[in-house]
C-alpha cells in the first residue's frame, strides 16, 4: 500500500500554524487576508477592514487576545470578551484559526492536484471539487455564526 506524504502550505515565514504533522507558514499579507475572510465567513465582520482593525484581528488570531487595541474592533472584542471566549472548540479564536488552517489546507490540495475549484454561477461562489470522483464537491463542516456579537462600524 503506497502512502503519499502531503506537502505543507507555505507563503512565507511571518506566521506558523501547526496541526499534527502539518506545518503551514504564511507571509503577513496572506495570513491577514485569510483571517479577514474567516471573520467574514463567521459573520463577525461585515466587510473589508482597515489596517488598524485588521491588525487587531490578526493579533486576536495569533495571541488569543488583544491587549492593546489599535482600533474600535479591538475595543469591541474586549468589550464582548465573555461572549467570544468559551470552550476551546466554541471560541471565536478557535474558529478564526480553524478557518485559516482549512483554507490553506484546501489551497494546498489544489496545488497538489487532489482538488479543483469550480465556479457555481447560481450561488456566485466557488466550490472545491474532487476530480477523481467525477467532480463531486467537497463537503465542508459548517461553521457557527458570530453575528450576534458582530463588529459594526
Amino acid at each position: 500500500m503506497e502512502t503519499t506524504r502531503r506537502g505543507n502550505y507555505d507563503s512565507g515565514d511571518d506566521f506558523v500554524l501547526e496541526y499534527g504533522e502539518l506545518r503551514f507558514t504564511f507571509n503577513e499579507r496572506d495570513f491577514g487576508e485569510r483571517v479577514e475572510q474567516a471573520a467574514l465567513k463567521l459573520g463577525f465582520v461585515g466587510g473589508r477592514l482597515d489596517d488598524p482593525e485588521l491588525e487587531d484581528l490578526v493579533n486576536l488570531a495569533v495571541n488569543g487576545e488583544i491587549q492593546d487595541p489599535a482600533s474600535a474592533l479591538g475595543e469591541h472584542v474586549n468589550d464582548c470578551w465573555p461572549e467570544l471566549v468559551g470552550p476551546s472548540d466554541r471560541s471565536l479564536v478557535h474558529w478564526l484559526r480553524r478557518l485559516v488552517f482549512r483554507s490553506a489546507w484546501l489551497d494546498q490540495r489544489v496545488k497538489e492536484g487532489e482538488l479543483d475549484v469550480r465556479f457555481e454561477p447560481d450561488e456566485h461562489t466557488f466550490a472545491y471539487i474532487q476530480p477523481d470522483r467525477d467532480g463531486e464537491p467537497v463537503e465542508l463542516a459548517p461553521e457557527p455564526s458570530w453575528g450576534r456579537v458582530a463588529y459594526k462600524r
